[in-house]
């Protein structure tokens, strides 16, 4: 029996790449960068999985280019770069990476708090240019994470992680808004629960950790921006688009908010223009997920995901499980 085809979009790390060359004919994109559009389009036709990234459109122009694919896999624990009704319509399972990326991208949460509340980032490159002349009692002066206020938009896996570190590492006063109240981890952690509005009112710190999706689209703009504190910082590790950058920029600007941390965009890779040019933020290249651990280990969840579907079995991390009752 044949072994079944199948495109990886780009190279993972060695563990995933060994097990799915193991038990398929493999082809991998030999670009190290995100696949085109017409790349796509020729690799996809003729395989039976598709294992692909957050940075490939998965449209269902795209699926039609092969009516027998048996199965996707996205190597991302967010999954709106795909069409998951248009593949459940053609009957095909799509997996993600769930859980395994959360402790890591709640760290990387914390590192932009840090770096932006303390101003890491101007004082290294201050530092670089040989500016720094000796101790001041005024120099770079940033401001306290400890006992500070934080509001957590979006309670799931990575939200509950940056409260555990905020309550147990810094003994911060924790708020967060979520669609679904939580009371279960509102005992565990004494946090508390607001509304959208009152959170971003008084919060010094605000985390977001939500999922992209025609709600949270644009979720923070400028009428937010206006209810915020002029002393609050704003982080985002969740997706680009959850923020209205030019509202930022402007925001900025105008010291409307003290500053913000990224390592998501709206447009990404591209930047908003003038984004790079403002000193009170920090700036990330998606490293959410960005150790050795972290990535191995989401590469290999997303190989058995593949492995299972191409045997016809239910993926252990299914996010359309109704394609199996249509």
């Amino acid at each position: 029996m044949s072994k079944p085809r199948v495109y990886v979009t780009r190279k993972l790390p060695e563990e995933a790449m060994e097990l799915i060359e193991a038990n398929c004919n493999m082809e991998v994109n030999p670009h190290d960068r995100a696949m085109t559009g017409r790349e796509l389009e020729v690799a996809i036709q003729g395989v039976d999985g598709f294992l692909c990234l957050l940075t490939d459109t998965i449209d269902s122009k795209l699926l039609d280019l092969n009516p027998e694919l048996k199965v996707l896999a996205n190597y991302a624990v967010g999954y709106d770069n795909i069409d998951v009704k248009a593949c459940t319509e053609k009957g095909i399972p799509v997996s993600n990476t769930p859980g395994v990326l959360t402790d890591t991208t709640a760290d990387l949460a914390f590192t932009l708090i840090m770096s932006i509340a303390r101003r890491v980032v101007e004082a290294d490159k201050f530092t670089r240019m040989g500016k720094y002349e000796g101790w001041g009692p005024m120099l770079l002066l940033g401001n306290d994470i400890y006992q500070k206020k934080i509001g957590i938009i979006g309670m799931g896996r990575i939200g509950q992680a940056v409260a555990r570190r905020a309550v147990g590492g810094f003994d911060m006063d924790v708020m967060y808004y979520d669609i679904n109240r939580n009371k279960e981890v509102e005992e565990e952690l004494g946090l508390k629960y607001k509304s959208f509005e009152e959170l971003l009112a008084k919060s010094d710190f605000i985390s977001i950790h939500v999922p992209l999706n025609q709600y949270t689209e644009k979720l923070i703009g400028e009428d937010e921006f206006e209810m915020m504190k002029d002393s609050a910082y704003i982080i985002n590790t969740s997706r680009g688009a959850i923020i209205d950058e030019t509202a930022l920029l402007q925001a900025l600007r105008e010291n409307k908010i003290a500053g913000a941390g990224l390592d998501v965009y709206e447009d990404e890779p591209k930047l908003t223009p003038g984004l790079a040019n403002i000193n009170n933020l920090v700036l990330l290249p998606h490293l959410g997920s960005a150790t050795v651990e972290t990535r191995t280990k989401m590469a290999v969840m997303a190989a058995k995901n593949l492995l299972a579907g191409l045997k016809g079995d239910r993926m252990p991390n299914i996010v359309n499980p109704e394609v199996f009752y249509r």
